[in-house]
């Protein structure tokens, strides 16, 4: 009895595993989103991020991204060579660029939240007929997984 449950978690764990490999590459995969430039998964969230944070200057980006100003500035040089993103004066601080899109930026901004509407869709599908109660204890044992992994990628396993 006790190996049989062991086998359950250990399919559980591997198609869990297997689910979240598939989910990476949806996410990482390279798209146009609805333009004429192919738009990697940093880029399509840098322009979610100024989309949603109108006004925002690279410094600010940087703070809520919990990256540098470099990594954030060759995105957003990137993002203005594919015609995504300018940079504007900002009326109340002179020497403060602030980023805001284009309407080619707005197009692949719209497309990329279909895409996650789309997938909403498809994860509400696959919980068919669950109960509230099955609905509550899934969200519950991510919660906990993702707070479990959180602590398990602290520990030191250069030893492995």
């Amino acid at each position: 009895m006790i190996n049989m449950k062991f086998k359950n978690r250990t399919k559980i764990s591997y198609t869990f595993l297997r689910v979240v490999t598939k989910i990476s590459g949806l996410e990482r995969k390279t798209r146009y989103y609805g333009t004429d430039q192919p738009l990697y998964e940093a880029e399509i969230h840098m322009i979610k991020s100024i989309k949603e944070n109108e006004g925002i200057h690279v410094t600010g980006l940087a703070d809520m991204l919990g990256v540098t100003k470099g990594a954030v500035s060759q995105i957003i040089m990137k993002l203005e060579h594919k015609g995504m993103v300018v940079k504007d004066t900002d009326p109340s601080n002179l020497s403060r660029l602030v980023l805001r899109l284009t309407p080619k930026g707005e197009t692949a901004y719209l497309h990329h939240e279909k895409l996650h509407l789309e997938f909403d869709g498809l994860f509400n599908a696959a919980l068919g007929n669950a109960t509230e109660e099955m609905k509550m204890f899934l969200k519950d044992f991510l919660n906990s997984l993702d707070g479990k992994i959180d602590a398990f990628e602290k520990e030191d396993r250069t030893d492995l």
